[in-house]
């Protein structure tokens, strides 16, 4: 799994932006791919999964 930080979050669009720890790279985040509720800042594990529009983060949970 992979570690990050929640850079932007829309919950009533329910999507935004992680941003991965060791790569500074921004994966996008649905709402349907969560464990638990998230904000911006906020501290999160998860797996990365490539799509038909590019890197998705799924499994979401806080740390």
């Amino acid at each position: 799994m992979k570690e990050g930080t929640v850079k932007f979050f829309n919950t009533a669009k329910g999507f935004g932006f992680i941003t991965v720890k060791d790569t500074n790279e921004e994966v996008f985040v649905h709402s349907t791919n969560l464990l638990d509720d998230i904000r911006e800042n906020d501290e999160v594990k998860f797996d990365i999964e490539k799509g038909d529009r590019g890197l998705s983060a799924v499994k979401v949970s806080l740390i």
